[in-house]
């Protein structure tokens, strides 16, 4: 099946008593086992849920991975695919990621002993350069949040495999629609469901998808030791936003485009940060990996008064922290994603006080633009 139908009906062996077109919602913690000696599929719903099952086999499919476990926020999905990696190992990880992966890398993880080295991962020389005799992991984001670098999965999946390395990617920018990083060579794809999967700002959720069955045994263990899976009304309310996944992307894409273009010609926004430019240094290599650009644009104003202004006098546009749903949002990383980065740090990448980041919708583009014109004034 192609992509758009299989976001519908990727899962066609799962069908219940009644014959429902959706997969019904199994509000039960326990089951009843059969019998002593026969094997029963369900148990309790930290282990798996008919539910939850049916939302990870889709998302397995669209990944195309070996299998796929919902967890109850993308922060979840990024710690138990960290717990992969033992104590006293050394991780590479892109220097532009988002605040909630930098604030448990800096605190939760190296409580385990684990170094990180913090790298622009699309300077493959700088990569292989950080690479020590512990390190087991390449962590990556691209596009990345916010400033949008771009890292070639293909080539930094080579230099992993080489050193016998594991590279994760975050592949929650683009979707599988768009990008499918276990294709280019990825070992773990996570998302943080809650954005373009769900789509309505409605529910959190994440995902793990692993490429074999040895890292999905361990991601299962992980799951089920911790707990924190997705209930089965969020793995109803994920599923249901899948089916619309094309073709929101493709409206968010179009809307993106459009929006990026015209704000490169304002003169009161001194730089432009979308991959769907051109000239936009990860364009190429973007171009290359996926079939789209996504809806993620971050800007820098020309002063820190006009950002503030922009936040106050949107309209259609909401000042929130999220992305990736049906509502365009406009969102100020300093006091939001990267408020726990250090101000040096955050500065030294560029997220200061003139920095906004936007998640273009659906909604039509002249209205969107307009708005951002009167905003901007």
């Amino acid at each position: 099946m192609e992509f758009e139908t299989l976001c519908l009906h990727a899962d066609l062996n799962i069908k219940d008593e009644w014959g429902t077109l959706n997969q019904a919602i199994c509000q039960s913690a326990t089951f009843v086992h059969k019998g002593v000696d026969e094997v029963s599929l369900y148990s309790y719903s930290r282990l798996s849920n008919p539910t939850r099952r049916h939302l990870e086999n889709t998302v397995r499919k669209l990944e195309e991975g070996y299998d796929a476990y919902a967890f109850s926020s993308g922060m979840t999905a990024i710690t138990v695919a960290m717990l992969l990696i033992e104590k006293n190992s050394h991780v590479i990880a892109t220097d532009d990621l988002y605040g909630g992966a930098l604030r448990l890398f800096n605190n939760v993880s190296k409580d385990r002993q684990i170094e990180f080295d913090f790298v622009d991962t699309s300077n493959l020389e700088l990569v292989k350069s950080k690479i020590r005799s512990n390190t087991k992991l390449i962590y990556i984001e691209t596009p990345s949040n916010p400033l949008m670098q771009v890292t070639d999965i293909k080539e930094i999946a080579k230099i992993a495999h080489e050193n016998n390395l594991l590279l994760f990617v975050d592949n929650t920018f683009l979707t599988p629609y768009y990008q499918k990083p276990l294709n280019l060579g990825a070992d773990i794809v996570i998302h943080s469901g809650t954005k373009y999967l769900g789509g309505h700002n409605d529910t959190l959720s994440g995902f793990v998808v692993a490429k074999n069955k040895e890292l999905a045994d361990k991601v299962l263990f992980y799951s089920k030791t911790i707990g924190g899976q997705l209930s089965p009304f969020d793995s109803f309310l994920i599923e249901r936003g899948i089916k619309t996944l094309p073709i929101r992307m493709d409206r968010i894409n179009e809307n993106a485009i459009k929006i990026a273009s015209w704000l490169k010609e304002n003169p009161k926004i001194k730089k432009v940060y979308y991959v769907g430019l051109n000239d936009f240094k990860g364009y190429e290599i973007n171009k290359k990996q996926s079939k789209g650009f996504g809806g993620m644009i971050s800007i820098e104003v020309e002063s820190e008064s006009l950002a503030k202004k922009i936040l106050k006098d949107v309209k259609i546009f909401q000042y929130a922290e999220s992305l990736g749903g049906v509502d365009s949002l406009i969102t100020y990383p300093m006091l939001q994603t990267h408020a726990d980065v250090k101000k040096e740090d955050r500065e030294k990448r560029g997220i200061n006080e003139r920095f906004l980041r936007i998640s273009v919708g659906i909604e039509n583009v002249n209205d969107l633009i307009l708005d951002l014109k009167q905003a901007i004034g």
